[in-house]
C-alpha cells in the first residue's frame, strides 16, 4: 500500500504528499476555528497550505544543493511533521555536507527577505511578528502575510538547532569535521544534540508542554541513532557484496509454481528468489510479493506471471553499505547479484546483519538507512 501521493516533480524529484497530511489541515481548521469560527477555520487551512509551499521550497534547497554534488535525491515527502528530502547519501566531505544542510534554512531566510521587500513596497513597514496570532489582528490578508512571515522565520531558526536530524545538527557536524575525524565530529555533535534535547525536555516538563517533551525525545534518540549510524558506516567501509553474497541460494524458473516457491521458503528459510533462465536473470520474486500472492493467487500459478522485472541486480564489487541502504529504501530483504550478464547469487539482509555482528565496533542497532533532511512544520 502506497503511503504517499505524487503531486508533481522538480528536476526529476517527486514531490509527494503523505496520506496523513490532511490531519495537519484538520488540526489547523480546528485550532483557528475555535477562536474565529468558519473564517478562522478557512484561514487556518489556507495558512498551513501556503506554509507547506515554503516547506517544499526549503526541501528543494537541500535537493538542488545535493544534486550540485551529484547526490541522488529520491523524493520529497510532505507530512504533518514537515518535509523530508530523501537523499541517497550524505557526502563524507564536510564542506559539501555544510552546503547541503545550510541550503534549506537559507531558502527560508531568502523568502523572509523577499516578503520583507514586498511589505516595504506595499505598506512602507516590515511585517509584524504579531502575525503569529492572527486572532488578535483579524483573519484578513495582512494577518495571513504576517503569519507566514513569522512562522517561516520560526521554522528556519528551529531547523538550526544543533541537534540531529535538524539541519543545525548536520551543520555543526560538518564544521567540526573540517578539523576532526568524521566519527569524532559526529559523536561531539550528537552529544550537543542530546544536551539540547534534555534542556528542551526539562523546559517542556516545567511548562507542561507535552509536545515539546515529545520533540525532545525525538531529538535525543535521533542524535544517538546518527552516532551509531556513522560508526557502523566506518566499520563496514571497504566491504563489498562479494564478501557476503551466496552463490548457492535457491533459484526459480519462470515455470516454477507459486506452491513450489512456497515449499522452498518453508523448507530452506530463503524468503526472496531470483528467477533464472540459462544463467541469465529474468526476474525477481521478493518476499513481500510472495506473501501477497499466496493470499491472492492459486498455488499452481507460475512465478513467471508474478515476478518483478524492475528490480535492478547488484554487482559483486558494489559497496555493502550502499546496497543495504538501497534495500532499506526499496523495502527488500534481498537482491540478486549479476556479473557480466550472468546470474551469480543472492545477497540478503540476514547475511549483512551477520557481517555487522562480526565487524569490530559495530552496534547491532546501527542499521544503515537512507539519509534525509527534514523540516518540522
Amino acid at each position: 500500500m502506497k503511503t504517499s501521493l505524487k503531486l508533481f516533480a522538480v528536476r526529476g524529484v517527486d514531490i509527494r504528499l503523505h496520506v496523513t497530511f490532511p490531519l495537519i489541515l484538520l488540526y489547523a481548521a480546528l485550532q483557528f476555528g475555535l477562536v474565529g469560527g468558519m473564517a478562522g477555520a478557512l484561514f487556518g487551512v489556507v495558512a498551513v497550505s501556503l506554509l507547506f509551499v515554503l516547506v517544499t521550497l526549503h526541501e528543494l534547497g537541500h535537493t538542488f544543493a545535493a544534486q550540485h554534488y551529484g547526490i541522488e535525491v529520491r523524493q520529497i515527502v510532505l507530512s504533518p511533521l514537515g518535509g523530508v528530502a530523501q537523499l541517497s547519501e550524505m557526502p563524507d566531505k564536510p564542506a559539501q555536507e555544510l552546503v547541503i544542510a545550510a541550503a534549506g534554512p537559507a531558502v527560508n531566510f531568502a523568502a523572509a527577505a523577499v516578503m520583507s521587500a514586498v511589505a516595504l513596497a506595499t505598506s512602507g513597514s516590515l511585517p509584524g511578528l504579531d502575525g503569529f496570532q492572527p486572532w488578535q489582528t483579524g483573519f484578513g490578508l495582512s494577518s495571513l502575510f504576517g503569519y507566514l512571515f513569522t512562522t517561516n522565520l520560526l521554522l528556519a531558526f528551529f531547523n538550526l538547532l544543533p541537534a540531529f536530524p535538524m539541519d543545525g545538527g548536520r551543520i555543526l557536524r560538518a564544521l567540526l569535521a573540517l578539523r576532526l575525524d568524521y566519527v569524532r565530529a559526529t559523536n561531539l555533535a550528537a552529544g550537543v544534540g542530546r544536551a539540547a534535547a534534555v534542556a528542551l525536555g526539562l523546559y517542556g516538563l516545567w511548562t507542561g508542554g507535552l509536545f515539546l517533551m515529545l520533540i525532545a525525545y525525538f531529538i535525543f534518540t535521533s542524535a544517538g541513532a546518527e552516532s551509531r549510524y556513522v560508526r557502523y558506516r566506518r566499520a563496514v567501509q571497504g566491504y563489498t557484496v562479494q564478501h557476503v553474497y551466496s552463490a548457492a541460494a535457491h533459484r526459480l524458473e519462470p515455470g516454477t509454481t507459486l506452491r513450489g516457491a512456497t515449499d522452498l521458503m518453508l523448507l530452506g528459510g530463503q524468503t526472496s528468489f531470483p528467477v533464472v533462465v540459462d544463467e541469465a536473470l529474468v526476474g525477481f520474486l521478493p518476499h513481500a510479493d510472495l506473501v501477497r500472492d499466496l493470499r491472492a493467487r492459486p498455488p499452481y500459478t507460475p512465478v513467471g506471471e508474478l515476478m518483478r522485472r524492475d528490480v535492478e541486480p547488484v554487482l559483486p564489487s558494489e559497496e555493502l553499505f550502499a546496497v543495504e541502504q538501497r534495500m532499506a529504501m526499496e523495502r527488500l530483504d534481498a537482491l540478486p547479484v549479476v556479473a557480466g550478464g550472468r546470474y551469480e547469487g543472492l545477497i540478503t539482509l540476514n547475511q549483512i546483519n551477520t557481517l555487522r555482528r562480526l565487524v569490530r565496533g559495530a552496534s547491532p542497532a546501527a542499521a544503515p538507512r537512507a539519509h534525509s533532511t527534514s523540516t518540522v512544520g
